[in-house]
């Protein structure tokens, strides 16, 4: 079968479109054939080395954290989904295998596909959905009420948190650039600002709010200007590092690591086909093309989250 992979760490360069053999599903997992996958920051970060001690790989690696496609066999004990189906899923980051046309899935880590848009734009949903369920409602504990500052509300992860955080009930405040405001008010967000200006200290954004959530990443010092945002007694919760806790008023900080999650994916699903939730797909790449994806990426060129097709 057709794979991407790189065999040492480095720039883009180190991916290569070959040809593999074909993964047998061991017991407990699940051989799909492959739709699409999506390209996240995190891609760049393995394939560069740069988690190398934090996610130990081994290689050649397949990568291609993303998910959407069709079961093709079953491995042995597994009983939830049959040939033919229609899934999506977040895969381990150790092992990953997206960029192919076919990868073994750990079967906990599926899910049913959204019946409401199409497969290949399901793609978008695992990594960035978990990470914005796990970072709302595990680290943060979001419940309805409360006031929340979705910080880079715009990317993948931060648009799927200010949706998650208004269907539950939250008063929610996006920030970022001029270009994702009609977006974001078309989510529910109460209010929507341009980046916030760290180095010049904390802005009249109408806070302190009980939740505040970042996803961009910026010096440390910046990103302690982020406490005096969180209420007494709130939480600060990040995907780009942490946000210093402040003990004296209560404020308590937690940073995402995500993780695969079926039960979970299957809860996003279910949101995205009832319209609480939608995703944004910014443009389609050919898994061939996928040396270039990550250069684009590097450049600063991807318009936004990027699936891409299987061979």
């Amino acid at each position: 079968m057709k794979a991407v992979r790189f065999h040492e760490f480095g720039s883009s360069e180190v991916l290569h479109y070959e040809d593999i053999d074909r993964p047998v599903p061991g017991a407990g997992q699940v051989l799909v054939r492959v739709a699409a996958t999506s390209f996240n920051p995190v891609d760049d970060h393995i394939r560069a080395g740069a988690l190398a001690e934090m996610i130990p790989i081994t290689l050649p690696y397949v990568p291609g954290i993303d998910l959407a496609g069709t079961v093709e066999e079953l491995g042995a004990n597994v009983t939830d989904f049959q040939v033919g189906d229609q899934v999506v899923a977040m895969l381990p980051l150790d092992s990953a295998g997206g960029a192919a046309e076919y990868a073994a899935v750990p079967a906990e880590s599926l899910a049913a596909a959204p019946r409401t848009i199409d497969l290949v734009d399901a793609a978008a949903l695992p990594l960035t959905g978990l990470a914005a369920w796990q970072t709302a409602f595990e680290l943060a504990e979001l419940k309805s009420g409360q006031s929340v500052l979705v910080n880079g509300a715009g990317g993948g992860v931060g648009s799927l948190v200010v949706q998650l955080a208004v269907d539950a009930g939250a008063k929610v405040t996006a920030v970022d650039a001029e270009q994702h405001a009609e977006r974001l008010r078309g989510y529910g967000a109460h209010q929507v600002l341009g980046p916030l200006d760290l180095a010049e200290g904390p802005a009249p954004v109408g806070g302190p709010f009980q939740v505040v959530v970042n996803h961009v990443r910026v010096s440390p010092d910046e990103l302690a200007q982020l406490t005096a945002y969180v209420a007494d007694g709130g939480v600060a919760a990040s995907t780009a590092g942490q946000i210093p806790e402040d003990l004296a008023r209560g404020v308590r900080s937690a940073n995402l690591f995500v993780r695969p999650d079926g039960a979970q994916l299957a809860e996003l699903v279910g949101k995205v086909d009832a319209g609480k939730v939608r995703t944004h797909v910014a443009a389609h790449r050919s898994v061939a093309e996928l040396a270039a994806v990550h250069a684009d990426a590097g450049a600063g060129r991807l318009p936004g989250k990027t699936v891409v097709l299987a061979p």
